[in-house]
C-alpha cells in the first residue's frame, strides 16, 4: 500500500492511497477461503466445494467488503503513520478501480489544531456577589401562603379574586359541543383559566344566578374546530367563595413537607442563596469565556464550524417560524444573520477545543461520582418518575455523554478561575439578576444561540 500526502494547507490534509491489485486479490482469496470452510452447495460436502466454484458464486458479493476493508486500512495508515488527530470523519473518494487493477482513492480531512493556552493568571475578573434580601424571603412566604389559600362561602356578588362554583354548558349555533360542559367547577375569577372574556362576565354574579356568557375562542386555540369561532355558555353560579391566604406558620411549613416555619424560612433562604450564587457564577463564567475568546485566535476546522452553524441556524429558523425573534436580529437580512451566527459558531468551536485541550493537559476528568450527582439532579426534575430517568440514562450512552459534557466544561472553567485573578464585588440582588445582554448586547459569551430565557423558578416552588 502506498500513501502519498498531496496537500497540507493549514488544518487540511489530503492523501492519495494506492492499494496494489495483488493485495486486493490476496484479501479476496483469504475471504473466499473462510467462506469455503462452511459453504454448502448441492452435490458437495460442507467445506469441500472447489475454490473455483466458490469464487464464481461469492466473489462479487464479497468484493464490496474487501474494498471497504482496504479503504479503512488505507485511511488508518495515512492517519496513524503521521500521528494525525482528525477533527471529524475523513472523506474518501475512490478515483480508480477495476477488477484486476490497483485500487486508488483520495482521502481528505481536517486535523485538530495545536493549541497554546494563554497565561490564565493574566485574566482579571469581577464576580458579583449579593446578600439575600430579607424582604424577598418574606415575599416568597406570602406567595407560598397564597398558593395554599383556603376559601369560605360568602353571601355577596362575586368579585375579582373570588372562587365561583359553577355549572356550565357550552354551545355553538345552539348545539352543545364536546368538552364544553362541567358541574361544580371551581373557577377563580381573574386567574385566566378560561378563554378571554369568560371570567370577566361572572364578576358581579351571586349564588343561584344563571346567565349566558358570550365569548370567542382564540385563533390559536388547541381545538381547530373551535378556534376563532364564537360560542355561548349557559352558566349557573352555585356558590361564591372568598379566597383566604393560608397563615404563615408551622402548619404552612408542614404543607410543603417541613417541620416548622423556621425550617421553611431556612429552606427558602438557602434556595435564594443558591440561585444568586448560580447567577454570579454564570456571569463570571460569561466574562471568562469572553476573555478566553479574546486571548486565543488559533485556526479551527471549517467542517466543525459548519456543523455547529447548521445546528444554530436550525434552531434560529424554528424560533423565527414560531414568532420568536431576538430583538438584536430585527431588521437584518438573512445573509447578515447567517454571517453573525457563523461567527458565533466559530467562537463556540474555538472555545470548545480550548476547554477540551486545557482539560486534557491538566488531567481533568468527570468521575462516576460527578455523573451520579448530575443524574440525581436530573431525576429530581421528574417527581415520581425518577426510576425511569435512571433507566433512560443507563441504557442511552449518548444521553449520558450529554450529561458528561457540561460537567467537564464546568470543571475546566473552575480550574481556570482558580488561576485567574477574581475579585468579589458586592451588588444588589436585583442588579445580579439583570440580564447581561441588556448591559452588553454585543457579547455572546455563553456561546449559545440567542433565545428567550426560561422563566426563573421561584424559591417557593422549589420549597414545595
Amino acid at each position: 500500500m502506498q500513501v502519498t500526502e498531496t496537500n497540507a494547507d493549514g488544518l487540511k490534509r489530503e492523501f492519495k492511497v494506492v492499494v496494489p491489485a495483488g493485495q486486493i486479490e490476496t484479501r479476496t482469496q483469504d475471504r473466499l477461503a473462510e467462506i469455503a470452510k462452511t459453504v454448502k452447495l448441492p452435490g458437495f460436502r460442507p467445506g469441500k466445494v472447489p475454490m473455483k466454484i466458490v469464487r464464481q458464486k461469492y466473489a462479487a458479493a464479497i468484493m464490496g467488503e474487501v474494498l471497504e476493508t482496504a479503504v479503512n486500512d488505507g485511511v488508518q495508515s495515512a492517519i496513524g503513520e503521521r500521528n494525525l488527530r482528525p477533527a471529524m470523519q475523513p472523506k474518501v473518494e475512490i478515483t480508480s478501480y477495476a477488477e484486476g487493477t490497483d485500487l486508488e482513492f483520495a482521502v481528505s480531512l481536517e486535523v485538530l489544531p495545536d493549541i497554546t493556552p494563554m497565561d490564565f493568571s493574566t485574566i482579571t475578573l469581577e464576580r458579583e456577589k449579593a446578600e439575600i434580601p430579607a424582604d424577598e424571603v418574606d415575599e416568597t412566604l406570602k406567595n407560598l401562603a397564597q398558593r395554599h389559600e383556603a376559601s369560605e362561602p360568602v353571601k355577596r356578588a362575586a368579585k375579582d379574586g373570588d372562587i365561583v362554583v359553577i355549572d356550565f354548558l357550552g354551545k355553538q349555533d345552539g348545539i352543545a359541543f364536546p368538552g364544553g360542559s362541567a358541574e361544580d367547577y371551581q373557577l377563580k375569577l381573574g386567574s385566566g383559566t378560561f378563554i378571554p372574556g369568560f371570567e370577566e362576565q361572572l364578576v358581579g354574579k351571586k349564588a343561584g344566578e344563571a346567565s349566558v356568557v358570550s365569548v370567542s375562542f382564540p385563533e390559536g386555540y388547541g381545538n381547530a374546530e373551535l378556534a376563532g369561532k364564537p360560542a355561548e355558555f349557559e352558566v349557573t353560579v352555585k356558590e361564591v367563595r372568598a379566597a383566604k391566604a393560608a397563615d404563615i406558620d408551622d402548619e404552612l411549613a408542614k404543607k410543603v413537607g417541613l417541620d416548622s416555619l423556621d425550617a421553611l424560612k431556612t429552606a427558602i433562604t438557602d434556595e435564594i442563596g443558591r440561585e444568586l450564587n448560580a447567577m454570579g457564577r454564570a456571569k463570571v463564567k460569561r466574562k471568562l469565556l469572553d476573555a478566553l475568546a479574546a486571548g486565543h485566535d488559533f485556526q479551527v476546522p471549517s467542517q466543525m464550524v459548519e456543523q455547529e452553524f447548521e445546528a444554530i441556524w436550525k434552531q434560529i429558523s424554528q424560533d423565527r417560524e414560531q414568532g420568536r425573534v431576538d430583538p438584536s436580529d430585527e431588521g437584518k437580512d438573512e445573509d447578515t444573520l447567517k454571517a453573525d451566527y457563523r461567527n458565533l459558531a466559530e467562537r463556540r468551536v474555538r472555545l470548545g477545543l480550548l476547554l477540551a485541550d486545557v482539560g486534557q493537559k491538566n488531567q481533568i476528568t468527570v468521575t462516576q461520582d460527578d455523573l451520579n450527582k448530575a443524574l440525581i439532579e436530573e431525576a429530581r426534575r421528574y417527581p415520581g418518575q425518577e426510576h425511569l430517568v435512571f433507566q433512560y440514562y443507563k441504557s442511552n450512552q449518548e444521553a449520558l455523554n450529554g450529561l458528561r459534557a457540561p460537567i467537564f466544561e464546568d470543571k475546566v472553567i473552575d480550574f481556570i478561575l482558580e488561576l485567574a485573578k477574581v475579585t468579589d464585588v458586592p451588588v444588589s440582588a436585583a442588579d445580579l439578576r439583570k440580564d447581561p445582554d441588556e448591559a452588553a448586547p454585543a457579547a455572546e459569551a455563553e456561546a449559545k444561540p440567542k433565545k428567550k430565557a426560561a422563566p426563573k423558578k421561584k424559591a417557593a416552588e422549589k420549597a414545595e
